[in-house]
């Protein structure tokens, strides 16, 4: 048995050691935002922060994490307040969306540990793959994620899960559709 926190719940997996954390988050947990991409550690899809890292779940075994703290996208904020979410949102980041919780999760480990970073930094420290090429507006919302972190800046808050679409388009003028 295995033992260790996700998203400030202790956890213990009766799951072979050498399982990677992946398919122990995604197939025991039903924490399905970690997504499996490549299973080689090249994407960053699977990307979770372990005791204040960003870490590639695919290619890390339940067995050593025994003691440590995971926090996945859904331990951030379900309620998308969480600084990297909301700058996210803010500049239109998310495509197809299958990259995003590990970009997220990148991010967020970046801005905990550096609360200025350079594009130089961000390049650096966010090497996931993305098909769709959002690269630049990732390095956008990073530097305005840290900005709202550091209490510099403010963004309006994005609709809570689960809303109508009807009473997001309220909350969010751009939603509203066009009128024929």
């Amino acid at each position: 048995m295995t033992k260790f926190t996700v998203n400030n719940q202790p956890i213990d997996y009766r799951m072979d050691p050498k399982t990677p954390l992946l398919w122990a988050l995604r197939d025991a947990s039903n924490l399905t935002g970690t997504k499996f991409g490549c299973g080689t550690g090249h994407c960053g899809a699977c990307t979770v922060d372990v005791d204040g890292n960003a870490v590639r779940s695919c290619q890390v075994a339940i067995g050593s994490l025994e003691g440590t703290f995971v926090t996945t996208i859904e331990g951030l904020s379900r309620e998308r307040e969480h600084p990297v979410q909301q700058a996210w949102i803010a500049k239109n980041v998310p495509q197809c969306g299958f990259c995003i919780p590990g970009m997220i999760m990148a991010a967020a480990v970046l801005i905990k540990n550096n609360r200025n970073p350079s594009e130089e930094d961000i390049e650096a420290a966010i090497t996931n793959i993305c098909r769709c090429g959002v690269y630049p507006r990732v390095i956008e919302a990073v530097q305005l994620a840290a900005r709202i972190q550091r209490g510099d800046e403010t963004v309006a808050g994005p609709p809570r899960p689960g809303i109508e679409p009807a009473d997001a388009a309220r909350i969010v003028p751009a939603l509203t559709p066009p009128k024929n």
